[in-house]
């Protein structure tokens, strides 16, 4: 009985950390120096916590939540810029869980956080070129995109603004974590 209950708090605490991180997602605002389809957001703050209190996995189940919410409010507006965030947030969190996990501490948080920015940039970047602008360039009827147009969207807009939100959100992330790490930790304990 005690397990089941313990799973059933991990699932609301999980779905409110979606819904705060899909929040999140609507308090969002472009850079002026990129393009203004680009936007920062904060939505990965609560999937970075529930990656670190209970698994990678967790974050995954909490950055699917925000998209599923966020498709269901906005009318499915936008589902490939929806595909797109859901992409970058798992690239982002997942390699910092990981590092955090297996060290435990500070080293490991900034490591993570690091690794997993550089990730998401590579990771965006590559499924920019062979998947997300050849949908937006068939749906927008563009037509075809050459190869040097999309490398330039690609290291114009997509990779610096994949770096500037990872350090972002990484600086945002890093006084938070400090001021929850007992709060995580406890947390942590009881559910793992």
């Amino acid at each position: 009985m005690k397990n089941q209950s313990s799973r059933l708090l991990k699932l609301i605490i999980l779905s409110l950390f979606g819904t705060i991180s899909m929040v999140l997602l609507f308090l969002n605002f472009p850079l002026p120096f990129l393009p203004p389809y680009l936007k920062i957001d904060f939505g990965e703050v609560p999937t970075l916590l529930a990656a670190l209190i209970f698994s990678p996995m967790a974050g995954v189940v909490v950055q699917l939540i925000k998209n599923v919410l966020y498709l269901l409010f906005t009318g499915a507006a936008d589902p490939v810029g929806v595909l797109a965030n859901f992409v970058a947030g798992i690239t982002f969190v997942i390699p910092i869980a990981m590092v955090y996990h297996k060290f435990k501490g500070r080293k490991s948080l900034v490591s993570g956080l690091v690794a997993g920015t550089i990730i998401m940039t590579i990771a965006m970047g590559v499924l920019n070129y062979y998947v997300l602008l050849p949908i937006y360039s068939t749906i927008m009827n563009w037509g075809e995109m050459s190869s040097g147009v999309m490398l330039s969207t690609i290291f114009v807009g997509v990779v610096p603004f994949n770096l500037v939100k990872g350090v972002i959100v990484s600086a945002l992330f890093v006084p938070l974590f400090i001021k929850l790490k007992p709060w995580i930790k406890q947390k942590s304990a009881r559910f793992n």
